[in-house]
């Protein structure tokens, strides 16, 4: 007689193996993705201010998440652990972070005054972000990348930047309180920023700017003057920071053009 042998039950969670290159994964890898949560953390927490009134904890969580954004890329990429996974969280938290979070704040602080049109406009903001994030995802699976794509310059405004810009009249008003900006600034200022958000317009990157060696100490010092004087006086200088920043677009129109008609003779 022959004897069959009895076939082991395996149990569900073992006939989908890992493959045997993937069996941990270090820390670090993790690191720029638990940055990234962090920034939406700061992004909810802002909604969260906004809803119980304290404006000014809002734009800071605002202005953090802004920070950490500019954070958590850089890092993947030198501690060698960016994935897509790691993109496509990030462009999630953005969406929450600078384009619902600011269009909730901006309409519970001035634009529900106008109710339905106030709205309509917050919506448009966030519609336009939604679009942004969207054709900068598109530009990274081009082959070759545009010239956008190259990390010296964006199209349009980023949007960390877009969604600081639309929160300005709101900066300013802390400033000059106890006065107010009219609500038809903070209408203006929310419809701009949209469209610059959609814009073609090429702004500067910096993610790729490099600082002479002789220039360094300067840097440095300008660095800690800045911060030092954000810790004491943060509406002025995220006011003026602002002004900069729209001041630089006309310079990096006028740089990118340039730098376009330099491939084009090549």
């Amino acid at each position: 007689m022959v004897k069959f042998a009895k076939k082991k039950k395996t149990s569900p969670l073992t006939k989908r193996a890992l493959p045997k290159n993937i069996k941990e994964l270090p820390f670090n890898r993790f690191i720029p993705n638990l940055i990234t949560l962090a920034t939406l953390c700061a992004g909810l927490s802002a909604i969260r201010f906004g809803l119980v009134h304290q404006w000014e904890y809002a734009i800071l969580a605002i202005a953090i998440a802004a920070i950490l954004d500019g954070m958590d890329g850089r890092i993947a990429r030198f501690l060698g652990a960016a994935s897509r996974f790691g993109a496509e969280l990030d462009s999630l938290a953005d969406f929450c972070n600078f384009g619902i979070a600011p269009a909730i704040l901006v309409y519970l602080y001035q634009l529900d005054h106008v109710d339905r049109f106030g709205w309509l406009i917050c919506l448009f903001f966030s519609m336009c972000m939604a679009l942004r994030l969207a054709r900068f995802n598109a530009f990274l699976e081009e082959t070759p990348p545009p010239l956008f794509a190259t990390g010296k310059f964006f199209m349009g405004v980023p949007a960390p930047a877009g969604g600081l810009l639309v929160c300005m009249p709101m900066i300013i008003d802390f400033q000059i309180y106890p006065f107010k900006v009219p609500f038809i600034i903070h209408m203006a200022v929310v419809f701009t920023t949209a469209c610059l958000l959609i814009s073609r317009i090429p702004t500067f990157s910096f993610k790729k700017g490099v600082i002479p060696r002789n220039l360094a100490l300067p840097v440095f010092v300008i660095a800690g003057v800045v911060v030092a004087s954000f810790i004491m006086v943060p509406w002025l200088i995220l006011s003026l920071l602002a002004f900069v920043y729209i001041g630089l677009i006309p310079l990096s129109i006028r740089h990118y053009n340039q730098l376009e008609k330099e491939l084009q003779l090549s």
